[in-house]
């Protein structure tokens, strides 16, 4: 099992020398570290936090196999609300966000940064919210919107986009999977973004682990939730 993590050399500092233990991360996944769980014999603590021992109540959860599954893996839901706030607060400030926000309102849009898409003002949905659906046959049909926008923009009338996972980008001109889905931003005919933080909206159904693997933030965004992690932890 060992053999599959990767390891870094973890400093502890002495009064006369320096000791060097190998701290594991997650293969293909260098930001997410990997801890026994002492609690449970076979299960790892899984963190964005190398401090050690880790905190289970910040971690990002538990599982019973390296890398993890969505059979193996059990979300901490402390994690995600803390997810979630750093998205409500930071999403729009996202240089990859900000960029889907301007193409939004173009004539001729494309998913791009994060792997979310737009889709503009829908009739007969409610106004300030995007209509999040988990039905659909394909990921273009698996959120509200998706089918009727396809890959045009909202011609500078404005609407919704997507903040997502990057974990599985979408194809050209479709909407990740909900469950790749964090939230939604409004924005507005000029491609700002309405209320400050563009009124975002967590979608509900995203999910930490998926078949496509684990979660997968922008460096900015992930930077933003480390830096909430660490001032928690203190």
């Amino acid at each position: 099992m060992a053999s599959l993590l990767t390891r870094r050399p973890r400093a502890l500092g002495c009064a006369r020398w320096m000791l060097y233990r190998p701290v594991s991360t997650l293969p293909g996944n260098p930001h997410i570290y990997t801890f026994p769980d002492p609690s449970t014999p076979g299960k790892h603590i899984l963190s964005l936090l190398p401090t050690e021992p880790p905190r289970p109540e910040l971690a990002i959860g538990t599982t019973s196999k390296i890398p993890p599954t969505p059979d193996s893996f059990q979300e901490n839901p402390t994690f995600l609300q803390i997810l979630q706030e750093v998205l409500s607060q930071n999403a729009t400030k996202d240089p990859e966000v900000q960029a889907q926000a301007k193409v939004m309102v173009s004539t001729a849009g494309a998913n791009l940064g994060s792997g979310g898409i737009f889709f503009g003002p829908q009739r007969g949905r409610n106004k300030r919210g995007p209509g999040f659906s988990t039905g659909g046959a394909t990921g273009g049909d698996s959120a509200g919107g998706a089918s009727g926008q396809g890959g045009v923009g909202s011609g500078g009338r404005g609407g919704w986009i997507h903040v997502s996972d990057s974990r599985r980008p979408p194809e050209f001109g479709r909407i990740a999977w909900p469950e790749d889905i964090f939230g939604s931003l409004e924005v507005d005919g000029n491609g700002n973004f309405v209320g400050g933080n563009g009124n975002y909206q967590s979608s509900g159904t995203y999910r930490i682990v998926t078949r496509d693997g684990i979660l997968g933030l922008s460096p900015f965004l992930r930077e933003k939730l480390i830096e909430k992690l660490r001032e928690i932890a203190k």
